[in-house]
């Protein structure tokens, strides 16, 4: 279930070219490694993909924008960040007869640096049948998925801390199921620079490639916090997912009260 790297849409082009000549390390800090992950939804094998530090946002009247082509949300940036949560309900996905994937999730870091530290849940098409689960995960450290039962309507809350030292804790839970998890975990050398609610196409094909995102009804993160204040006090970075055209693949709303949005999806691709 490999997916935590925020690929700027206006930087693939850079991410390539910095893969094909060895002189561009300084540009960008890009994974040199590549994680084969194993998604048992879909039995697929896919290497890690290579984030570049994001460009320069376009200004917008409220929140900075950018555009990606796996990541849709909110990011909170420009200082240390030590903690971030909020709840959404889980979407019911619909399939069509061909594997697609999406994910929702809380965490930290990703956004210009090499580690992710997140959990969350979600919805893949194997076929036509829609498969629900839930997980965390320590990127570059394989992701763990929860054996417990997902479906759609079940109400998700989760939360990233980061404790001092290596040491995150990390907790789902669903009320809705009645089960949770808390999970202490160990990461030796993240930034911490970062705080995301984030919908995502996950990454990566065997090329190199997006995931083709799972068509899944309109999803609502609430309460979305970082440093246990509202994430829209942070003057977060508004995220919109795109396809290699630029053209969206779902929308995202402004924040309401500081600490709610929804991402409606609109394509795969």
């Amino acid at each position: 279930m490999l997916r935590r790297w925020f690929v700027p849409a206006a930087g693939l082009g850079l991410v390539l070219g910095s893969l094909a000549s060895a002189g561009m390390a300084s540009a960008a800090p890009i994974a040199s490694h590549a994680a084969h992950l194993t998604r048992p939804a879909a039995h697929l094998v896919r290497p890690a993909g290579h984030a570049t530090r994001p460009l320069a946002a376009h200004g917008g009247t409220v929140n900075p924008t950018a555009q990606s082509t796996n990541w849709s949300g909110y990011a909170a940036t420009g200082r240390t960040f030590t903690s971030v949560s909020a709840s959404w309900t889980e979407p019911t996905g619909t399939c069509s007869g061909s594997a697609k994937y999406s994910s929702f999730w809380v965490g930290l870091d990703g956004y210009s640096s090499s580690t992710v530290e997140q959990t969350g849940s979600e919805v893949d098409c194997s076929g036509r049948t829609p498969q629900y689960y839930s997980w965390y995960e320590m990127y570059p450290a394989f992701p763990v998925n929860f054996s417990n039962t997902v479906r759609p309507g079940d109400h998700f809350t989760g939360s990233v801390t980061f404790n001092g030292g290596s040491s995150y804790t990390l907790v789902l839970s669903d009320s809705t199921q009645a089960w949770s998890h808390t999970i202490n975990a160990s990461l030796s050398g993240a930034a911490n620079s970062s705080a995301e609610v984030i919908a995502e196409a996950p990454c990566c094909t065997a090329s190199g490639g997006i995931l083709p995102l799972a068509h899944f009804s309109p999803v609502t993160f609430t309460g979305a916090t970082a440093n246990g204040a509202a994430i829209g006090t942070f003057n977060p970075t508004q995220i919109t997912m795109i396809n290699n055209s630029g053209t969206p693949k779902d929308s995202i709303s402004t924040l309401s009260g500081n600490n709610t949005f929804t991402a409606t999806w609109l394509r795969s691709n």
